[in-house]
């Protein structure tokens, strides 16, 4: 049986939460199950805007959507709100410049569909290893790539917050598309940049690999991140596809 928990809380350093997140582990129009992590920013309360926006708005146009395809589902909607956040922040001082990453993701029986724009991640934990399977639209991941930067560097870069795509950033929306197979035994994790700046991957795994249900291990990995410093929002979606009662 799938089973997921979701939690969002401020941190310890924001007056505001601008993340937002939906997780439903039933069938949300022709998707079998769906998972949306959004990370906003901007000004005033745009990221707050952005965030929600993007989340309800992708939320009901998969319900309202006829396409059968997933990939195709999640594709329509993303581009849309995109188009639809780029001409409200046009018209609303306040709300300029305004936008948030998204990761949306759906599983169909043993296989994982994700969408992604931003740095906002999606982890696979399987056999006790923890992998990300999205990449980061990100300044420091692109010093990664180019050989000029490490992962432990990386963590500490005072440029770590600056991504290269967002929603809403662009009229022309750039998204990156995964597919994986799960496996028994398998989990995702789902979570914005306030978990992942604030506790490394080898104690994710660790947090995420104890013998605990899945809104223990939910609870404690953004217990951590607030131990760790909570200088962010940390939202946290963990999805156990074979889950046992």
């Amino acid at each position: 049986m799938l089973k997921s928990v979701s939690i969002t809380n401020i941190g310890q350093r924001r007056k505001m939460n601008q993340d937002c997140y939906f997780a439903s582990d039933i069938q949300t129009g022709n998707l079998p199950n769906l998972y949306i992590v959004a990370d906003g920013m901007g000004g005033h309360r745009a990221g707050d805007y952005a965030s929600r926006y993007v989340v309800e708005h992708i939320t009901q146009m998969v319900r309202d959507s006829f396409e059968q395809n997933p990939k195709k589902v999640l594709d329509r909607a993303l581009h849309q709100v995109n188009r639809e956040l780029r001409t409200i922040a046009a018209s609303n001082e306040n709300l300029y410049g305004m936008g948030t990453t998204c990761v949306a993701a759906t599983i169909t029986g043993d296989y994982l569909q994700v969408a992604n724009v931003g740095d906002s991640r999606l982890y696979l934990l399987h056999g006790g290893v923890l992998r990300q399977v999205t990449v980061d639209h990100s300044l420091v991941e692109e010093m990664i790539l180019a050989g000029g930067l490490n992962q432990k560097d990386a963590r500490v870069h005072p440029d770590r917050n600056i991504i290269t795509r967002a929603i809403g950033a662009e009229d022309e929306l750039r998204i990156d598309y995964f597919d994986e197979k799960t496996e028994p035994g398998d989990q995702i994790l789902i979570c914005t940049d306030g978990l992942t700046n604030m506790v490394e991957d080898e104690r994710i795994a660790e947090i995420a690999s104890q013998m605990l249900s899945p809104d223990e291990k939910a609870r404690l990995l953004v217990n951590e991140a607030n131990r760790n410093g909570g200088k962010d929002n940390i939202t946290v979606i963990l999805i156990d596809p074979y889950y046992q009662v």
